[in-house]
């Protein structure tokens, strides 16, 4: 029988926090853009405080297809400089709040839907929302809504962009319907604030447990580092992937990755 034809490579760059700009079939795509300096960002009466400084600006990441936002309303996902760079992107995607917030080029793509990105070299990057739960179940008048990405096309790797989701019932749901993965991005850092007694985002331990749910090959951790609320980071991710079949990689910002 002849072989199955081996799916064009994901580049993912790292730049810190949960932004990464992606690389797949042509088309580039820049994941919850934050490019601020450390400093505090007020949310309502509290404030998120930014540790790292952004290692590469707008203008150093070259032409973009589409951002994909997973939320608006919390500056680790986009901060100051995140929210001036979505208001001259050619496309956002992200929930429907945060079409309605922000406006412009921004498009809500709804849990199941998709929409097609046109190749360079032809065919189409389909791009599906999918559901993310940022903290625990019945949290989500607190926390607002969010949004994941599972990334498709002939030829191409299927990779799963998590957003901020803290739930493992939700990775199963989304497992259910495309597993298995070539690649999982997968937001991490166990973020805790005040507004909640419980981890907004995976773990590490959760993380690998995703990986494993998803089926992933490959598995590259985002949003574990650069702000004062994760608690979790680069420290315990290693440990708990020990025993992952697939490649783990941990990248220093500004890194960059072709799987």
């Amino acid at each position: 029988m002849p072989e199955s034809p081996v799916p064009e490579s994901l580049t993912v760059r790292y730049l810190g926090g949960p932004t990464a700009v992606l690389e797949i079939g042509g088309v580039r795509l820049l994941v919850d853009p934050t490019f601020d300096g450390p400093g505090e960002h007020p949310v309502g009466d509290r404030a998120l405080t930014k540790t790292m400084a952004a290692v590469a600006g707008p203008g150093e990441i070259g032409p973009i297809d589409a951002v994909l936002l997973s939320h608006d309303q919390h500056p680790d996902n986009l901060d100051d400089g995140g929210r001036a760079y979505v208001e001259r992107a050619p496309l956002t995607l992200s929930t429907q709040a945060a079409a309605e917030r922000l406006g412009g080029g921004v498009r809500a793509l709804p849990n199941w839907e998709h929409t097609e990105l046109p190749r360079p070299g032809g065919g189409a990057l389909r791009i599906t929302g999918v559901p993310a739960r940022h903290g625990p179940d019945g949290t989500e008048h607190l926390t607002g809504p969010v949004t994941g990405f599972v990334l498709t096309g002939d030829g191409l790797p299927t990779t799963y962009v998590s957003g901020d989701n803290a739930s493992l019932d939700v990775v199963r749901e989304i497992a259910a319907r495309f597993a298995p993965f070539d690649v999982a991005l997968l937001f991490a850092g166990a973020a805790r604030t005040p507004l909640l007694d419980a981890d907004l985002t995976l773990g590490s331990a959760e993380a690998a447990e995703a990986a494993a749910i998803l089926g992933a090959r490959q598995v590259v951790p985002l949003h574990f580092e650069g702000w004062a609320h994760f608690s979790q980071g680069r420290d315990t991710l290693a440990e708990p992937f020990a025993g992952f079949s697939g490649g783990f990689h941990l990248l220093g910002p500004g890194d960059r990755v072709t799987l």
